[in-house]
């Protein structure tokens, strides 16, 4: 029983530490300031906390878009919401050969700082990173 209550705490403190939901006036103006930069017509704006980094969610035309930015305000990457269909023939003959069991519950566009672009698809427990020819990166577990 001490072990499922310690496993349990040190779960909820993981995720604690991992994504903080943080109120808007908790967030530095230099991030604020570079995110109505970026976007000056976004209203709704959800904020987290993620590794010293701030995250802001929020739906542009009906998709769900994060960007990351740093304590000093440049923004590290901008995550875009995409259909399922719109991952390249690469990407889901990959995971159809290495995943034939799994479905892909989301994915996403990623495009860092320097303009790289790479795709993202979350299956369950995992999100499977890809160029953007669709060649296999990484696996990220959840």
């Amino acid at each position: 029983m001490k072990k499922i209550v310690f496993l349990l705490t040190m779960t909820a403190l993981a995720a604690l530490f991992n994504a903080q939901k943080v109120q808007q006036k908790e967030v530095p103006a230099s991030v604020q300031k570079s995110f109505q930069k970026q976007f000056p017509t976004v209203k709704e704006v959800k904020w987290e906390k993620e590794n010293g980094n701030y995250e802001a969610g929020f739906k542009s035309k009906e998709a769900e878009t994060t960007v990351v930015i740093d304590p000093f305000g440049k923004i590290l990457e901008t995550e875009n919401e995409i259909g399922i269909n719109a991952l390249s023939v690469p990407i889901k003959s990959y995971l159809a050969k290495n995943y034939p069991h799994q479905k892909i519950k989301e994915a996403a566009k990623i495009t860092d700082a320097k303009g790289v672009v790479t795709y993202e698809a979350e299956m369950k427990g995992k999100d499977l990173i890809f160029d953007s020819k669709g060649n296999f990166l990484r696996e990220i577990k959840n």
